[in-house]
C-alpha cells in the first residue's frame, strides 16, 4: 500500500524551472538569471553555439543547443554557465531555488530489501563500488538525439520523481533518482538511445538493472526486470529490447524504474522523453 503526500507541488516544466529578471549584480554585465529547481534541466541556443560550460566542466553542444542538468541533490545558490557560439563567450547564471517534491509512504512485503541484513548490506556496498565506476566513466560523443525514445510501450506518465520514501516506517537515505512506469506484466524494456551496455546485473536494491552510456556523459537507468537480455559491452540500438518488466529488488509490484544521470547530475527523465523545445530557456538580456 502506498500513500502519498504532496505539499505545495507546481506542475509542468514550466514550474520547475522559469525566467526570472536578472538582479542589479548581473545586469550590470549583461549576464542572464534563469532559476530553476534541482532534478530540472535548462537549455540555451545562441547562433553557432559548439560548447558548454558548468561547474568547470564543459562539454560540446548538441544540435547546436547546450543543455544544462541540474542534480536533484543540488544545494541551493547561484551557478555560473557560458556559452561559445559563434561570438565572444557568454555567460549566464543559474539561481537554484528549493523545491518540495513531497514524501511517500511505501508499505514493502516481506523481502529482504525490507529488513536487509548485515550480509545484504555488505552485498549492497559492493553495488555502490561497482556504480561508482560507472559514474567516472569517461565521456564520449554523443550517440543520441532529444527526444529520447520510449523505455516502454505502452508508456505511462511517469510518477515519483524526486520524493522521499518512507520504507515501512524508516526514511530512505536519499530522494528517489528516477521515475516509476506502470504497463502490463512482461512487457518489453527498451533503450532510449544507442549506446554501450556499462552494467547489466542483479543488483540488491535495484533488482535485475541495465546501465547504457550514451556518450556526451548520458547514462540511462532500468531498474527491477524480471530477466535481463543484455551483457556488459554489448552495443545496442535504440529501441532495442533490454530485458522485461517485472518486480526485483526493492518493489511493491511489477514496473519499469527509469532513471538518467547526465553530466553526472541526476534529473526528471522526463525533459529528455519530451520534446526539447518545452525545456526553459535561457533568454539574453540586452545591454
Amino acid at each position: 500500500m502506498m500513500v502519498v503526500h504532496f505539499r505545495g507541488i507546481l506542475f509542468g516544466s514550466l514550474a520547475l524551472a522559469c525566467l526570472i529578471p536578472p538582479p542589479v549584480s548581473t545586469a550590470q554585465t549583461h549576464e542572464p538569471t534563469i532559476s530553476a529547481a534541482p532534478g530540472t534541466l535548462l537549455r540555451w541556443v545562441v547562433p553557432g553555439a559548439t560548447r558548454c560550460g558548468m561547474k568547470e566542466r564543459s562539454w560540446a553542444a548538441l544540435a547546436g543547443t547546450c543543455f544544462y542538468p541540474i542534480d536533484l541533490l543540488e544545494r541551493t545558490g547561484s551557478i555560473r554557465i557560458a556559452i561559445w557560439g559563434s561570438g565572444p563567450k557568454e555567460f549566464a547564471r543559474i539561481s537554484v531555488e528549493p523545491y518540495d517534491y513531497g514524501t511517500e509512504e511505501i508499505t514493502l512485503p516481506d523481502i529482504p530489501q525490507a529488513n536487509p541484513s548485515r550480509e545484504d548490506l555488505k552485498r549492497d556496498a559492493g553495488d555502490r563500488v561497482l556504480l561508482s565506476k560507472v559514474w567516472r566513466s569517461k565521456e564520449g560523443p554523443a550517440q543520441f538525439t532529444l527526444p529520447l525514445g520510449e523505455p516502454v510501450r505502452p508508456m505511462s506518465v511517469g510518477k515519483s520523481f524526486g520524493v522521499k520514501r518512507v520504507y515501512n516506517g524508516k526514511l530512505a537515505e536519499q530522494a528517489h533518482m528516477g521515475s516509476d512506469y506502470d504497463s502490463p506484466v512482461g512487457s518489453p524494456i527498451l533503450a532510449v538511445a544507442s549506446g554501450t551496455v556499462v552494467l547489466a546485473k542483479e543488483l540488491f536494491f535495484e533488482g535485475n538493472a541495465v546501465f547504457i552510456d550514451h556518450g556526451d556523459g548520458l547514462i540511462s537507468m532500468y531498474f527491477h526486470l524480471s530477466e535481463i537480455k543484455v551483457q556488459a559491452g554489448q552495443e545496442v540500438k535504440r529501441g532495442e529490447t533490454l530485458g522485461r518488466e517485472g518486480a526485483t529488488g526493492r518493489a511493491t509490484g511489477p514496473h519499469l524504474w527509469f532513471g538518467v544521470r547526465w553530466h553526472d547530475a541526476r534529473i526528471n527523465p522526463k525533459f529528455l522523453l519530451e520534446d526539447p523545445g518545452r525545456i526553459p530557456a535561457v533568454k539574453r538580456v540586452s545591454p
